[in-house]
This record gives C-alpha cells, structure tokens and sequence, in this order.
C-alpha cells in the first residue's frame, strides 16, 4: 500500500494518456505493468533491434525506461493539469541486461511542490528469475 494519495484522482488514466503519446516508448514495445501513487512499473520485451554489439541490451534502453518510470512515478502524485519533466538524473548500470524482458520500476522518494525526487530500479527477466541490472536517482519538474 502506497503512503502517497495523489491529487488527481483520475491518475492512472492521465498516465495512460501520456504514456501512449510517447513514440519512443512505443518503438520501444514498451508497455505499462504496473501504476499506483507515487510508483510506475514499465515493461519492454527483449528484442535483437535493441541491442548493443555483445547482444546485451543496449543500456540507453534501460536508462530510458528508467527514466520515463520515474517520471510517470511523480506524475501520479500530481494535478490533472501537471506534465512532467526530467531535470536530472544519475545511473549506475549493474550488470549487462539479457533475458526475456526489462521491467522498470520508478518511486517518488520525496515529493514536492516543483520537484519530485525519484529512484528506479530496472530488473531482466528470464522465465521467472530476475537479476537487477541498473538503478536511477532522478529529479522531475511539475509543469502546468
């Protein structure tokens, strides 16, 4: 159960919404697996358009994925009228991404009335166990 109540109560719908205008997240097969206050969970099937030359895949990937999770994670704390942005962020690749998909997972950590601050954690799957391949800290910016 989540400690955030978000200030929109359509909020699964506004990240819906944003998230199927994102042609990058679409070219990507990127999907929404999970949405709840303060947290957003996307996933993106492995594929061999994805990777870098040793067939892991390719971290910028990752690191976008990682992005728009976290960015979708302060969004849900926002108002109807909020578009969020990214303002910062660090990250520490882990260990090569390879397996069947990429779940990404992004949590507000403290929110604000202009910035959110965020960390994301992506893990690879293959079949049913996961290894953890890299983790963000992000800052987002609230627009209206």
């Amino acid at each position: 159960m989540s400690a955030y109540l978000p200030r929109n109560p359509d909020y699964r719908q506004q990240v819906r919404e944003s998230f199927a205008l994102q042609g990058f997240m679409s070219t990507l097969g990127a999907t929404l697996h999970s949405i709840e206050p303060g947290m957003v969970e996307i996933e993106v099937p492995f594929s061999p358009g994805l990777t870098q030359q040793d067939g892991f895949l390719h971290a910028g990937v990752s690191i976008a994925v990682l992005d728009s999770a976290c960015g979708y994670s302060a969004l849900t704390l926002m108002t109807r009228e909020s578009r969020v942005l990214t303002v910062e962020l660090k990250v520490n690749l882990l260990a090569p991404a390879v397996g069947d998909r990429l779940r990404a997972r992004g949590e507000v950590l403290r929110p604000g009335r202009n910035l959110t601050v965020c960390r994301g954690d992506a893990y690879a799957f293959s079949g049913d166990s996961s290894k953890q391949v890299a983790t963000i800290l992000a800052t987002m910016i609230g627009l209206t």
